[in-house]
């Protein structure tokens, strides 16, 4: 098999999914499933319905277009604010997108009409984040003027939390949203289908033992992929954190110097040298770069020490015995190394386990260590046919 690559196990994403959904769905609350870190992979995508999630979501319309092109029918909301460009794609593509200009809304309801369609509007709320969103004191305003437009319908409000500047979602935040809601509701006289309360790192306070209130859907993208909460990067307990995988290969191996000095270069002087302090280092080179990830959003694996990254190579020192030319090396990723690499044309996408079986447990340890020198992969767990 070709490096470099990342490998995607889907039964671990069908069993975040389904834990997900089934939890949520105790509180009142369901999940639209993000798929934009792994740019609309269809067959990602088809692993978070098959864990139950009925809506999926996107930020990018070329991503939704892929999914339509490998025949999910299913609703497909665009997440981002649409782009005016874009209008005529996305009404033919999503049966929703998340808005937070008139203008938007308006070139969307012409589209709509004139491709005889009802384009679903959720509009999104500045809740803190100062991200994207409407300002509360301005909802109602733009929510009466939206209802009054033929060809969209006005489906519910969202808000979101922790993207831009990491404003967490708390009890309080959470309740004032709900609120803002009801208020929407009494005042244009109808009921909202969808309050779409955040994303992966409304988790903890949806776990919790506050009410939910009004909020009845999460977009979960980062906890059905990684298993992870957003804010502290830890593992979300009953989730897999390794469904992942990012493979890459030795192209080097050499001992070099432990520290290297360039000394000035004067004009006259053609070249520099390195002068080295006799220390010595076992150096390895990757087959990875800065064009494929985020190197920093990788966890380097036990014996490893990153020393730097250029376009195209990771740079690494081990601690132990040289790495044979050759060896594969695997890391796992966090959310920005991941959509990266996903986005990466020279990274191979290869998918494990297209057929669902049933997952019988958890491994002990999800974020197992992976021993490079010897090019071994993490535990898996036990599936059940």
């Amino acid at each position: 098999m070709t490096a470099p690559r990342i490998e995607c196990d889907l039964n671990k994403i069908r069993h975040n999914t389904r834990y997900l959904v089934q939890r949520l769905g105790r509180r009142g609350i369901g999940v639209t499933g993000v798929t934009k870190a792994v740019c609309g992979h269809p067959e990602i995508a088809r692993a978070m319905l098959d864990g139950g999630v009925t809506v999926l979501a996107d930020a990018r319309i070329e991503n939704v277009e892929r999914m339509r092109r490998a025949g999910i029918k299913c609703p497909i909301a665009l997440i981002r604010t649409p782009l005016l460009s874009q209008t005529d794609r996305i009404t033919q593509g999503c049966s929703d997108s998340y808005n937070t200009e008139l203008n938007a809304i308006h070139m969307l309801a012409s589209s709509a009409q004139r491709s005889n369609r009802v384009h679903g509007i959720i509009l999104m709320v500045e809740t803190g984040d100062l991200r994207e969103g409407i300002m509360p004191d301005a909802l109602e305003g733009i929510t009466r003027k939206v209802m009054n437009i033929p060809g969209i319908a006005l489906k519910g409000i969202g808000a979101n939390f922790a993207c831009l500047n990491g404003v967490a979602p708390n009890a309080q935040s959470m309740k004032a949203f709900s609120s803002l809601a009801r208020e929407i509701e009494r005042a244009c006289g109808f009921s909202l289908e969808t309050v779409s309360g955040g994303n992966s790192a409304n988790l903890p306070w949806a776990f919790g033992e506050e009410s939910s209130g009004r909020v009845n859907d999460l977009r979960l993208g980062e906890a059905i992929l990684l298993g992870v909460d957003p804010i502290s990067g830890r593992q979300i307990d009953g989730l897999f954190t390794d469904a992942f995988t990012l493979v890459t290969e030795v192209i080097e191996s050499k001992i070099k110097p432990k520290n290297r000095k360039w000394p000035p270069i004067e004009p006259v002087t053609a070249g520099g040298r390195i002068v080295s302090d006799q220390r010595q280092l076992r150096q390895s080179i990757l087959a990875i770069g800065l064009q494929d990830t985020d190197i920093d959003g990788l966890t380097m694996p036990a014996g490893l020490t990153c020393i730097g990254a250029t376009s195209d190579h990771l740079v690494v020192e081990t601690a132990d015995a040289r790495m044979a030319i050759g060896a594969e090396v695997f890391f796992q990723t966090n959310y920005s190394a991941l959509m990266r690499v996903m986005n990466a044309p020279s990274v191979e996408k290869v998918i494990r386990n297209r057929e669902p079986c049933k997952l019988v447990r958890l491994p002990e340890q999800s974020r197992s260590s992976l021993t490079v020198a010897r090019a071994t992969r993490s535990p898996t767990p036990a599936w059940a046919s």
